[in-house]
C-alpha cells in the first residue's frame, strides 16, 4: 500500500531527564530554590535548567539526571527503555502527563530526595504542532501518523506517532535516544510525517 507523504518535519531528541513539582523542588534543592535558565528548547517556554538529581532504582541509579523547567504541577521522568533497564523499574510508554500507575522511583537532589510513588514513563513518541500546522496537514490532536527516516544506513519508519496540537507547540518530532540512535538521528534532521 502506498503511504502518502504529507510533510517533513524536524527531529528533536529527548535525552531523560526530570520535570519538578514546587513541592518536590523545594526538598530536592531546598524551600524556594528557583531552577537555573541554561538554555532554550524547541518548545516555547520550556527550558535546559542548570540543576541535576540523580534517580536511584532497585538494581542502580543513574546520576547528573537534567532538570527542566518551568516547574509542573506534577513530577514526572521521562527515561528511555535502557535506562529502565538500568535501573531496574518498568515504566510504561505514554503520553507526557499520564502518570496514573506509572513507574515507581527515587530522586536525590542536593538538599533532599523524594519517593515517587508513580511518576516514571517513557515518553511515547510524538509530534508537536500548533492549531494552524495540524489544520494545513489536515491532523488532529491524538491522531497517529508515521514518520519515516529516508536516509542513512539505519532508515526506518515510526509508526504510533501521536499527534500533540497546541497553541503553546511549536512543529517538532519528538523520540528519545533509544529511538534515535536505532534510526541514526541527529537534533534538527528533516524525516517525513506519512499517512
Amino acid at each position: 500500500m502506498d503511504r502518502k507523504v504529507i510533510s517533513k518535519v524536524t527531529v528533536g531528541i529527548s535525552a531523560r531527564h526530570v520535570h519538578l513539582s514546587r513541592e518536590d523542588m523545594d526538598k530536592l534543592f531546598g524551600p524556594g530554590s528557583e531552577l537555573t535558565f541554561v538554555k532554550a528548547l524547541t518548545q516555547p517556554g520550556q527550558f535546559s535548567a542548570e540543576e541535576k538529581v540523580t534517580l536511584v532504582g532497585p538494581k542502580r541509579e543513574i546520576k547528573n539526571v537534567r532538570v527542566l523547567g518551568p516547574l509542573r504541577s506534577q513530577t514526572q521522568v521521562e527515561i528511555s527503555r535502557t535506562d529502565a533497564f538500568t535501573l531496574g523499574i518498568e515504566p510504561p510508554v505514554r503520553d507526557s502527563g499520564d502518570l496514573a500507575n506509572s513507574a515507581p522511583l527515587k530522586i536525590v537532589g542536593p538538599k533532599g530526595e523524594v519517593e515517587l510513588k508513580e511518576g516514571a514513563i517513557i515518553a511515547k513518541r510524538h509530534i508537536h504542532m500548533t492549531p494552524a500546522d495540524a489544520e494545513r496537514l489536515g491532523l488532529k490532536d491524538k491522531q497517529l501518523v508515521s514518520v519515516r527516516v529516508k536516509e542513512g544506513e539505519r532508515a526506518l519508519t515510526f509508526d504510533e506517532v501521536l499527534v500533540r496540537v497546541s497553541e503553546k507547540f511549536a512543529l517538532d518530532f519528538h523520540v528519545d535516544t533509544d529511538e534515535a540512535n536505532a534510526a541514526g538521528l541527529k537534533n534538527g534532521q528533516l524525516v517525513e510525517i506519512i499517512l
